[in-house]
């Protein structure tokens, strides 16, 4: 028999250009299974985890009834219990204990949603296709990313590892938006449409920002050696930027008050209340003459 013919369950037989045999392969995979319960969370957890905060937060995420205050008391008891079993694994990389970690963020769920609730607000007043703050929280993959963000960022300033990009590319999964847990964004922050958007890890936005579908706040050059520094532009309050705008640099400021059109791309600071576009010539063409 052939050696690319072997089965994959043939017992003792090389598998694979590596040369190892099927019992060392196993052994390699058991290994890694081990190392992988002793420090980290599961990916499936992490999801659970960000839905089981919305749904406390929402009623309209929640998949159960809450019909007294006991019972929200209830939900944050076990809330923090499961924050518990997914911090535990990572033992002396927190900062802090597990335990103070969890009380610390479950301190900070109040803040949370009153931050979620004013982007909510600012979606609302931001699209006028939208009805009620209640169609927002339901239905809005912007409003979605957001709130993920926002819990994901709280883990990001504990320096918890792993867990705020597990919650971040969750909700990437699901919207198209991917905004890193370590971008700071002020309040009252609309997303409107949103798929596509890119938001890197040093970016900061200020108060009242609204951005379009695929905007980039990225950086200039990708390098290992920056991974320290700020790498992605600053947007100031009250700045509109449109679809499939690109801005880029650690440097570049978008004054306040700016207006950023569709489809340009910006490596250097703007004026506090600018307006830049870009400017195309479209042409048309009569199919019925060039027939003809």
């Amino acid at each position: 028999m052939a050696y690319n013919m072997l089965p994959l369950n043939w017992p003792g037989k090389l598998h694979g250009r590596l040369g190892i045999t099927m019992d060392e392969f196993v052994e390699k995979i058991w290994l890694s299974w081990q190392s992988f319960t002793e420090r980290l969370p599961r990916i499936s957890d992490g999801k659970s985890f960000v839905e089981k905060v919305l749904g406390l937060l929402f009623p309209q995420h929640s998949a159960k009834t809450l019909g007294s205050a006991e019972a929200v008391k209830a939900e944050i008891d076990s809330l923090r219990e499961f924050l518990l079993q997914l911090l535990r694994p990572f033992g002396r990389q927190l900062l802090d204990s597990p335990e103070a970690t969890a009380e610390r963020f479950i301190d900070n769920l109040p803040e949370i949603h009153s931050k979620l609730w004013n982007d909510a607000e600012a979606i609302l007043l931001g699209d006028p296709a939208a009805c009620s703050v209640d169609e927002v929280v339901v239905a809005y993959p912007g409003f979605y990313a957001i709130a993920v963000y926002r819990i994901s960022h709280e883990f990001y300033k504990m320096r918890v590892p792993i867990l705020p990009r597990i919650f971040t590319e969750h909700a990437h999964q699901i919207t198209g938006i991917d905004i890193h847990p370590g971008a700071t964004i002020g309040s009252y922050f609309c997303i409107d449409h949103g798929t596509g958007i890119v938001v890197g890890e040093t970016t900061i936005i200020h108060d009242h920002v609204k951005l379009y579908q695929g905007v980039t706040l990225g950086a200039l050059s990708v390098d290992k050696k920056l991974a320290n520094k700020k790498r992605h532009p600053t947007i100031e309050s009250n700045v509109v930027i449109y679809s499939n705008a690109t801005i880029l640099g650690g440097e570049t400021v978008i004054g306040e008050g700016s207006v950023i059109g569709g489809n340009v791309w910006i490596t250097a600071s703007v004026a506090p209340n600018s307006m830049v576009y870009h400017h195309s010539e479209p042409k048309v063409k009569n199919l019925q003459r060039s027939k003809n």
